[in-house]
């Protein structure tokens, strides 16, 4: 047992059915080791439309029962006469008592399994860097907006595993993580819808952006970063194990940016577009670049494998 105890609006939710079923599951292995909080469940079921078809199926039980009890025998040496008792039969459910199904099925779960991925603004705000790279290129006439997309795109996906898992994302993170669909597959989920979102997004953005003026560097295609975005993607995941979701974000990201902005500090030519594009162009262009970011995935991918447990119980304590 946890200090941890659910919200009243989610025990009356629950006891009414509207609760989805992802949350319940996960406050039904709660309420295992809380005592407490399975008491004020029990409260709230019979204090509502179910208590009363509960109480009128005690009843009638205990009807039944004293109904079929022997009669005081005549003679106390007679042998006693076996009694069969009838089983008693429930009086039938209303129909407004059942637990409705949660709205959407299937395809409901997966979408609050995804977490703030989907349903909360970091789609969004994916959207927004992707219109407003746009809007820079053809609106302000800024050449180096390809540059500075590419250099970013890599790290939306790492903010987005930030941003949507742990317990300032979800109000329910502790019993959800500790839930049998929790751990790493959670995890993982949410992982995939970040990348869901942001990947199309700003890979079409890129392919709609203006080529960079012939004079200058040029900067790598606009799926150049797609194996990067992924290998610093895992490379946060696996080092979730260890730190957290939003330090291995942070330690990951800034990374990336000490990657690329060391070398655009020290080096001499002039304009920092033509710097970063030729920056970008050693890190994303290429077969050597790209097998490179593939077996840092690979490893990134077998760590987590080899650490799943370590994911049981991330962020819950």
């Amino acid at each position: 047992m946890t200090g941890w105890h659910a919200s009243d609006d989610v025990v009356a939710r629950y006891s009414d059915g509207s609760l989805p079923e992802t949350d319940a599951w996960s406050l039904e292995k709660h309420l295992e080791g809380c005592g407490t909080c399975a008491a004020r469940v029990s409260r709230a079921a019979r204090e509502g439309a179910a208590g009363v078809v509960l109480a009128e199926v005690r009843d009638a039980v205990l009807a039944a029962v004293l109904e079929s009890a022997p009669a005081p025998a005549a003679v106390p040496t007679a042998p006693p006469v076996p009694i069969t008792l009838p089983v008693p039969t429930a009086p039938p459910v209303p129909a407004a008592s059942k637990r409705p199904r949660a709205v959407g099925g299937r395809l409901g779960r997966i979408l609050w399994a995804a977490g703030p991925a989907l349903r909360g603004a970091w789609a969004g705000a994916v959207a927004l860097v992707a219109v407003g790279a746009l809007a820079l290129a053809y609106g302000g006439g800024f050449d180096g907006t390809r540059p500075l997309l590419l250099a970013v795109a890599p790290l939306v996906p790492v903010a987005g595993v930030a941003l949507s898992y742990g317990r300032h994302a979800d109000p329910l993170h502790e019993i959800v993580a500790t839930s049998p669909s929790g751990g790493l597959r959670l995890v993982l989920m949410r992982t995939a819808a970040v990348l869901a979102v942001s990947v199309p997004l700003l890979t079409v953005a890129g392919l709609l952006l203006p080529a960079t003026d012939p004079r200058l560097p040029q900067a790598p295609a606009a799926a150049a970063w797609l194996l990067p975005g992924l290998a610093l993607t895992l490379a946060t995941l696996a080092l979730s194990g260890y730190v957290g979701c939003r330090t291995a974000s942070a330690v990951v990201g800034g990374g990336w940016l000490l990657a690329l902005a060391a070398p655009l500090l020290t080096a001499p030519d002039p304009g920092l577009t033509a710097r970063l594009a030729r920056q970008l162009s050693l890190y994303f262009t290429g077969a050597s670049p790209q097998w490179g970011w593939a077996a840092a995935s690979a490893l990134c991918a077998l760590l987590l494998a080899a650490r799943r447990s370590a994911y049981d119980r991330l962020e819950t304590m």
